[in-house]
């Protein structure tokens, strides 16, 4: 065995392990999501890593250019019995390493597009329903009890209606609060955060700023976050 072997050897020993101690802390099955996970990479091409309760349709249609978990980062409220959804209709497209919490649902439409960017991270109990497009840049943290919908499912006609375009546009390094609820046509733009159970619909262009009501506003200018 030559040094190269080994080093490779040594590398995908240390990352089941790792794998092994974030199952135990979350109340994953190691094996089952080792046994999925091999699955995955053997017959899709993909490094995604499961849950055991999750649920995953259309995998052929998630595109990834690194390793996806889903439901088996610790959070301390979530149960191991909670159920994960994901409806991949459309396309998903994630640059970089990323985490979707357990229980959450997404559903993405045949003809829809959700992009993310590289780094961040969506926390337990989010639901994305996206009938058209999502955009969210490179290190937003979304945190739980989230929303983001750009359809309304029904057509509501009356004078002077003006046509929108139904995308939801999130810049870079956005944090968005528990139970922020954000719906079509909004764009948020880079380094903002939204405070808690907002309700978020429109066109912001204020960088650096905290939004925060219903509807939400911009209460601060020139913040920064960590």
């Amino acid at each position: 065995m030559n040094t190269k072997d080994f080093m490779h050897i040594k590398k995908t020993m240390s990352s089941i392990l790792s794998l092994y101690k974030k199952c135990i802390q979350s109340d994953s099955n190691f094996f089952l999501v080792l046994l999925r996970g091999v699955f995955y990479k053997l017959f899709f091409n993909k490094t995604i890593l499961v849950h055991q309760k999750v649920v995953l349709r259309g995998i052929k249609n998630i595109h990834a250019k690194n390793k996806i978990e889903i439901g088996i980062s610790y959070v301390g409220f979530m149960n191991k019995a909670d159920k994960t959804y994901l409806n991949i209709k459309g396309q998903l497209q994630i640059q970089g390493k990323y985490s979707i919490g357990r229980g959450c649902r997404i559903d993405i439409g045949k003809d829809a597009l959700v992009t993310i960017g590289n780094g961040g991270y969506i926390n337990a109990n989010t639901n994305i329903i996206i009938m058209h497009r999502l955009a969210i840049g490179d290190n937003c943290a979304i945190s739980w009890d989230c929303q983001f919908l750009d359809d309304d499912f029904h057509i509501i006609t009356y004078e002077g209606k003006k046509s929108i375009d139904s995308s939801i546009i999130i810049g870079n390094h956005v944090w968005i609060g528990c139970g922020v609820k954000i719906y079509k046509g909004t764009v948020i733009p880079n380094g903002c955060v939204i405070a808690s159970n907002s309700i978020v619909r429109g066109k912001f262009d204020i960088e650096n700023s905290i939004l925060a009501g219903n509807p939400a506003i911009v209460i601060k200018k020139s913040i920064e976050w960590k």
